[in-house]
């Protein structure tokens, strides 16, 4: 079989549950819907660092955090002068582009340095938010709108308004033609038109719909806040029993959300998505328009997903559903046939095995074959582990998961939950006091795995989960996101 193109289609905090083929009966998704249709969708998939960075470069590397070193956004875990791909290996760009492929990027890649050769031939970054002007300046979108619609590059927060208004519901301050998503599919669907010599792969990164929630006219209205259902909230003491999540909340001003609020979000968080699926309908007619289009290759997944109110929580870096699950759909007609489900453990990490796999020539990594566990050829995972922030602070916590089970360690107290996610969908209810065999099963899973990683090793003492005496984390607020403008406070101007 002649090489298949290799497509990649990303979206930033985007919930597991909220693909309508998929079981979600309010939300609007035709175009996602069509690759499920034409794919396979796996049902346990998961983001074992549930925030930007971490999760990217998993994605690009293939490799775990405690191998890539970043567990949060702030930064890499390890202090010693080596690159990263000197640490892990060729980026997914690079090793595509060594089997013969044309590799393209477009859209949020969220690198450390912003501007990181990721190794693309060709590469059009568009970020969420800027630390100055140069970064500003070099961002594709950015320029896009500042050379070729010079009358909105007066808007500071060309993707909506953050600080006080994070999760606050609004509209897009561009037309739907103009957002940064029409722009990356807009982009997208060129490079798949014009690559005819080389098998290509491209991945497109949307930023939405990551809030700020603020989709563009008409899709601000076309869903009603009354047909939405409140948050599903359990008991405050297990939903907060990581204390990162109030912590979060008071951040970034969403510590009193109510259920009405909670809504009109969500309604606007839909909104988003259905755009977002336009856009994402315009470069699968792209594809369908090429001549190979049954050998290519695509991929849809998220980094992460959002409570969006759920556990009395907002945004991620949880080991909740809300937060870790991930949709993930596989689709490849020349190979596999559509319209199916699957139930294997799926981590990040798989996507570079499934995009070099596809040339014949699997690299694995941290991750493991996924293309040979859907042939039979290869086994599939037994656990999951997923990991946040730095091992051996009071901050690090831990998940392992398996088909059934879920045990989440927190080092703030050195607190344990145990879900059964077959029995309790909601994971609302503890099973750790009430199965202490099953709890103590797990915990040694965990120390087991810590104890085999020097990058994790100091997560453990005394051959135990390390922990520390509760301490509640100081709050503060998030007072201004974007700096490219200088300004860093709320300022007074009068």
């Amino acid at each position: 079989m002649k090489k298949p193109n290799v497509l990649f289609i990303m979206c930033d905090q985007f919930r597991f549950d909220a693909i309508a083929s998929l079981g979600n009966g309010i939300v609007k998704t035709p175009n996602i819907d069509r690759l499920v249709k034409r794919g396979i969708s796996f049902k346990n998939a998961y983001s074992t660092c549930p925030v930007c960075v971490p999760a990217r470069y998993t994605i690009r590397t293939g490799s775990e955090p405690y191998s890539h070193g970043y567990f949060k956004n702030a930064g890499t875990v390890f202090t010693d002068k080596k690159t990263m791909e000197e640490r892990c290996g060729d980026y997914i760009a690079k090793a595509m582009s060594k089997m013969g492929y044309y590799t393209f990027g477009i859209g949020k890649f969220h690198a450390c340095p912003y501007n990181e050769d990721l190794g693309y031939d060709y590469y059009a970054q568009s970020e969420e938010l800027y630390v100055n002007m140069e970064q500003r300046n070099f961002d594709a979108y950015a320029s896009f709108i500042a050379d070729e619609h010079p009358e909105y590059s007066h808007i500071e927060q060309l993707h909506g308004e953050r600080t006080e208004m994070y999760y606050m519901p609004q509209m897009s301050p561009l037309p739907a033609d103009l957002t940064v998503e029409a722009w990356a599919a807009g982009v997208a669907k060129k490079q798949i038109t014009q690559c005819k010599d080389k098998p290509y792969f491209g991945f497109v990164s949307f930023i939405g719909p990551h809030p700020p929630c603020a989709p563009p006219v008409p899709f601000n209205r076309i869903y009603n806040p009354d047909n939405i259902p409140n948050p599903v909230k359990g008991n405050i003491d297990i939903d907060h029993a990581d204390d990162f999540l109030p912590w979060m909340n008071y951040l970034i001003w969403a510590e009193d959300i109510n259920d009405s609020h909670a809504r009109v979000l969500k309604a606007r968080y839909y909104g988003e998505i259905t755009y977002i699926d336009t856009c994402i309908g315009k470069i699968l007619d792209a594809v369908v328009e090429t001549e190979d289009a049954d050998n290519t290759l695509i991929c849809f997944f998220s980094d992460h997903g959002d409570h969006l109110g759920d556990h009395h929580s907002w945004q991620k870096e949880s080991f909740f559903d809300g937060s870790c699950r991930i949709p993930f759909i596989l689709s490849w007609p020349a190979r596999f046939a559509g319209d199916t489900e699957n139930d294997a453990l799926v981590s990040l990490a798989e996507l570079f095995s499934i995009a070099t796999g596809a040339t014949g020539n699997c690299i694995t990594r941290d991750g493991i074959d996924i293309l040979g566990v859907l042939e039979g050829k290869a086994p599939q995972r037994e656990l999951i582990f997923g990991f946040h922030e730095t091992p051996g602070t009071i901050w690090f916590k831990l998940m392992v998961k398996d088909k059934r089970y879920k045990y989440i360690y927190i080092a703030n107290g050195g607190r344990e939950l145990l879900f059964d996610n077959i029995n309790d969908k909601n994971e609302h209810i503890d099973l750790s006091g009430k199965h202490p065999e099953l709890t103590a099963k797990y915990r040694g899973i965990a120390v087991n795995k810590i104890t085999c990683n020097d990058n994790l090793s100091l997560a453990v003492e005394n051959n135990n989960l390390k922990q520390f005496e509760f301490s509640p984390y100081k709050r503060f607020r998030i007072h201004q996101f974007d700096l490219s403008k200088g300004i860093k406070n709320f300022d007074d101007i009068f």
